[in-house]
């Protein structure tokens, strides 16, 4: 007999007698949402080429993620999420995490920017509990076919962004890096990412995903044949692409990616899959030589140019969310000394509030120093204005722990590290136990993201995708 509540009817009780097969399905379609809906509202300021749009990027991830928190409600009030201690523990962590969040919000300098993350940013305390919805949704999910709906989710939304991203390489249109320094054309790719470096952290996570899903496929009927085409062109053109970021995490993701699929290979015995890297390693290659050859852009040497993305092309001239960067004070074609100077003035800035921090998305306040007058007399009204005038500040360093530490306080970064070991240790006992083939994949694409964010940083475009591929790897697959 159905369960009901109150005298109530049955179709109104659906919750209690929700299958998990069926409460699944739903869970995939917030999975899904999650890896695409922020980059399709992307969309929207790369093709009017507004800059002052990019706000509207995050009424994609507020979507996805009212969803997900209803999703996250009926798989607390079902059960779904799972008894077990590491399970028990992630939560509990990120539970805690959101409440310091709030804790940090009403100790930061702007409480709305904290509330809602800053205009071309959006990674405010409401972001933080939409991923905690993104994760408690991949926790839930239960049977091997929700699980391949994420793998095949992560890899659509990297060769939808790859392809995009491509369209810019060749066109120099559809985005914001035509330009990485004022005189330098190198129609570097972000795709429907907002940055570089954030595509390039989507795509890493994107060919992990499709290389050990190809080593660990056996392809031995039609529809696995049709799955790995459409992986093998996913590696290709995220590959190719990555590269086009010139970032540090676009060449070490791919490098990464490559040795978890090296590995992968030897571990299952099968060292004819590590054909599967012809995917990644050949079309990277590719990209490097058209480029040494002169056929993008107007430059002919292939090099990184982290700095110049970083806090003139991305955080000055497109956020309008850190102020103009001197070579004075910073070597911005020294890639070493960016991240190395980025990282000790943010831990200086962490030394300042270490309980609460700046409060989330406003690691740029500390560091203003002037109200941003103009010499007509003009007073700026906007924040934005007041920043980009205060010289060699930034809003983003490039470090995802000293940036949680910074602008949330060391109770998060703390909580933050006991979720990832969490995952990490479920990541262990997937591959260990020789569990689905669906885990161990989302095991390594987790594990490969842990590692990324020690050189990026969490955004609105990757982050829904990580926490996702997260949850799903401390999931209680049934079948």
């Amino acid at each position: 007999m159905q369960k009901t509540i109150f005298n109530s009817t049955e179709k109104s009780n659906f919750i209690l007698n929700l299958s998990e097969e069926n409460f699944s399905k739903i869970a995939v379609g917030g999975i899904l949402s999650a890896c695409f809906l922020t980059s399709l509202f992307t969309m929207i300021p790369e093709i009017i080429g507004n800059s002052g749009l990019y706000s509207m990027c995050s009424v994609g991830l507020a979507i996805s993620g009212v969803f997900c928190m209803i999703v996250t409600l009926i798989a607390f009030i079902r059960k779904f999420v799972g008894q077990k201690k590491l399970n028990i523990i992630a939560v509990s962590a990120f539970g805690f995490m959101l409440i310091w969040g709030i804790v940090s919000s009403i100790f930061s300098y702007d409480l709305n920017i904290a509330l809602y993350g800053y205009p071309a940013r959006g990674e405010g305390l409401f972001a933080i509990v939409f991923y905690f919805s993104f994760f408690v949704t991949g926790m839930s999910l239960k049977t091997k076919k929700a699980i391949e709906f994420l793998i095949y989710g992560v890899c659509g939304t990297g060769l939808l962004n790859a392809l995009w991203g491509l369209v810019q390489v060749f066109t120099g249109k559809l985005g914001q890096y035509k330009f990485v320094r004022m005189d330098v054309q190198a129609n570097a790719s972000s795709g429907l990412s907002q940055s570089p470096i954030f595509l390039a952290m989507l795509l890493t996570v994107s060919v992990t995903v499709s290389l050990v899903s190809l080593v660990l496929g056996d392809g031995k009927n039609n529809k696995n044949k049709y799955k790995n085409i459409f992986l093998i062109i996913c590696s290709c053109v995220c590959s190719f692409c990555a590269m086009f970021t010139y970032s540090l995490v676009g060449i070490c993701g791919m490098a990464l990616s490559s040795l978890v699929c090296l590995f992968t290979a030897l571990a299952v015995k099968k060292p004819k899959k590590l054909l599967s890297l012809l995917s990644c390693v050949v079309p990277a290659v590719c990209a490097v030589v058209m480029v040494n050859a002169g056929l993008i852009g107007e430059i002919d040497s292939y090099r990184l140019y982290d700095g110049s993305i970083m806090l003139w092309a991305d955080g000055y001239y497109r956020a309008n969310a850190n102020g103009l960067p001197e070579s004075q004070s910073i070597d911005l074609n020294d890639t070493a000394d960016v991240y190395s100077k980025l990282n000790s003035k943010a831990l200086n800035i962490a030394t300042q509030s270490p309980l609460t921090g700046t409060g989330p998305d406003q690691l740029v306040f500390p560091q203003l120093y002037t109200s941003g007058d103009f010499d007509d007399g003009y007073t700026p009204q906007d924040v934005s204005e007041i920043i980009v005038q205060n010289k060699n500040t930034f809003d983003k360093v490039y470090n995802d722990y000293i940036y949680t530490c910074s602008t949330r306080g060391i109770p998060s970064l703390i909580a933050l590290l006991i979720i990832l070991i969490s995952v990490v240790s479920a990541c262990v006992k997937n591959i260990k136990s020789g569990n689905s083939s669906e885990k161990i994949v989302l095991s390594a694409a987790s594990a490969v993201s842990i590692v990324i964010l020690f050189i990026s940083v969490s955004n609105i475009t990757f982050s829904p995708v990580f926490w996702c591929i997260s949850g799903a790897v401390l999931s209680q697959q049934k079948n």
